[in-house]
């Protein structure tokens, strides 16, 4: 018994243990995607929604100007996520339990679409603290925490997959962010754009058609969205949605107030280009009491810095002169 005992709690027993798991499960998960039966009729659908697919990505691909076909590195609708990742999001119903009614506009947001980017981000979600548990486990066990028991590293393992629960929220947050961010100050500019397309007598749609293009080379984030805008103002029925549609999937309030103001001038016939013209002034008018926000916000950081790193160094190139020479005087009066 004192020998099963020791085998079970060898770290070496116990790895060898968790590898084989692992290999199996590469096993089982690779044997049930290249040998599950299917019929010749979901095989047929899953092809013609690929095709599907596919020619959404050449369409888009062409309402951004751009030549090169099937070797687009992205798209604004995604190709449909690989069958194991379905089969795990649907067998443990993942949608329920991790998905609401916002996750969707919050990928969108981040600049996921599609059905894809809603089974990735279940997937990962539920497989990120199973992942992060065992690669922390096996990592403590074998280096820093060798001498220490195997349930102290399995605890301290445990808090690390907890964490990783909320990895890819955290991920999803931060590129969010970073989309809103790149939006955020490009939009001035393509306001500005914008109104000299009106102005010059273009249409809404051409407008933002031609604003995508030009303003790509600051954000392609921007350019996106607004290529999406166009394709919607041109296959929708009722435009007001693709205004709508442009700022929830940003989620900035900038962007809303002008979308809004596009709507009212839609639904009662008022003038496009009087609204652009108002709300660019007043995009303007925000970009400048922010960088005033910004400098106004500078004296109060600089002073910590000033005080740690420049007033003693002064004080020393001051006072150092009359200090040495008053221990001169000392030694020569010595």
């Amino acid at each position: 018994m004192d020998d099963l005992i020791s085998t079970l709690t060898d770290s070496k027993f116990l790895v060898a243990v968790f590898a084989a798991i692992a290999a199996a499960a590469v096993v089982f998960s690779l044997g049930a995607t290249f040998f599950a039966g299917g019929s010749k009729m979901r095989e047929r659908i899953r092809r013609v929604a690929l095709e599907r697919e596919k020619m959404r990505a050449e369409e888009m691909a062409r309402l951004r100007g751009s030549n090169q076909g099937e070797q687009t590195t992205r798209t604004i609708r995604q190709v449909a996520g690989r069958d194991y990742m379905k089969n795990v999001v649907q067998r443990f119903s993942l949608e329920k339990a991790f998905a609401d009614e916002g996750t969707a506009e919050q990928l969108a947001r981040a600049g996921y679409r599609g059905p894809s980017a809603m089974t990735t981000y279940l997937f990962l979600r539920f497989v990120t603290p199973f992942a992060l548990f065992i690669l922390s486990f096996a990592y403590l066990s074998l280096t820093i925490f060798a001498d220490r028991p195997l349930w102290m590293n399995a605890i301290y393992a445990l808090f690390l997959g907890l964490v990783g629960a909320y990895l890819p929220t955290l991920m999803l947050k931060n590129q969010t962010q970073k989309r809103q961010q790149s939006i955020r100050r490009a939009w001035p500019d393509a306001l500005d754009l914008m109104l000299l397309c009106v102005e010059a007598g273009m249409s809404i749609e051409h407008a933002f058609k031609r604003v995508s293009k030009e303003i790509g080379v600051q954000s392609v984030e921007l350019a996106e969205e607004l290529t999406l805008t166009t394709a919607e103002l041109s296959f929708l029925e009722d435009r007001t949605r693709a205004y709508d549609n442009l700022g929830k999937r940003t989620g900035l309030d900038n962007v809303k107030s002008v979308m809004q103001a596009l709507i009212q001038a839609e639904r009662y016939g008022t003038s496009v280009g009087t609204s652009l013209r108002v709300m660019a002034e007043e995009g303007r008018e925000q970009r400048m009491m922010e960088a005033e926000k910004k400098a106004a916000a500078l004296p109060p950081k600089l002073t910590v810095p000033l005080i740690v790193f420049f007033l003693p160094v002064l004080f020393i190139v001051i006072i150092s002169p009359a200090i040495i020479r008053v221990f001169q005087q000392n030694v020569n009066f010595g």
